[in-house]
């Protein structure tokens, strides 16, 4: 048993979506949450510039002594991942791309695959080689949707974006950035029932349990776990994102992250 918290972090309210999810399965788990609520979003920074805040963060969540990350941002899962895995051996980290394609994979039937992302995400090309790579035949069909992330920091709805994906006959789309799922039934709503949303959440939690038994690093605790809420900057939204994505407040502290 390991009863220290589970640290997960984002470049804003996104990775909520992943903490539901962990929550719904691993409810006895302590949980930190980190928002770099000053600096997003990230999908249009430099690697470099992305590469330096997670290092920042990590650092803050390693003075909270957790037993795990969780990287709920597909920016800094597509371009920082293998360069943070290195940079902290000591931590498990466990990211959202991997979750999301292989998730994607077990619902195409057509192989035409949709990915929507920060201009980073889709970039870095990080969900294209690894579809390609489980199967060769898969077309991914790539657009970068740099507004998505205000409209759903603000909670506004989404009317259109996806056309062009649409019209590439897409039976699956990846919500290749964990802000999208909080406009997921506007994006449903416009791609239509015969296209299938991939979240990575749900999956990411899954695995995160899988790893955490396999290496005996369960709470073992009967109680709800706790839950602690961080930001970069006072946020005047994040407890109504709360609201919205857990159905509860969470009372965020401010952290001065540029010291880490």
């Amino acid at each position: 048993m390991d009863k220290r918290p589970i640290g997960i972090f984002d470049s804003g309210v996104g990775g909520l979506t992943v903490v539901k999810q962990i929550i719904k399965m691993l409810p006895e788990e302590d949980i930190i949450y980190f928002g770099d609520t000053a600096r997003v979003p990230y999908g249009a920074k430099s690697k470099a510039t992305v590469t330096k805040f997670s290092e920042q963060i990590i650092r803050f969540l390693k003075t909270k002594n957790v037993k795990a990350i969780v990287i709920a941002c597909n920016t800094v899962s597509s371009n920082c991942y293998e360069s943070l895995s290195e940079t902290f051996p000591e931590l498990p980290i466990i990211e959202v791309v991997t979750s999301g394609v292989e998730t994607c994979i077990s619902v195409t039937k057509n192989k035409k695959v949709g990915l929507i992302g920060t201009q980073a995400t889709v970039s870095s090309g990080a969900y294209e080689r690894r579809l390609k790579k489980a199967d060769s035949e898969i077309e991914v069909y790539k657009k970068a949707c740099p507004l998505f992330v205000p409209l759903a920091e603000e909670g506004l709805t989404v009317k259109e974006y996806l056309g062009g994906l649409v019209e590439k006959g897409i039976d699956s789309l990846i919500l290749g950035c964990t802000h999208y799922p909080i406009l997921k039934s506007c994006i449903g709503e416009f791609v239509g029932e015969n296209v299938t949303i991939v979240d990575p959440a749900k999956v990411t939690a899954q695995k995160l349990k899988e790893f955490l038994a396999e290496h005996d690093m369960l709470s073992g605790n009967t109680a709800e776990g706790k839950r602690e809420f961080y930001v970069s900057d006072d946020y005047a939204n994040f407890d109504t994102m709360c609201l919205i994505v857990l159905s509860s407040p969470c009372r965020a502290e401010k952290v001065d992250i540029e010291k880490y």
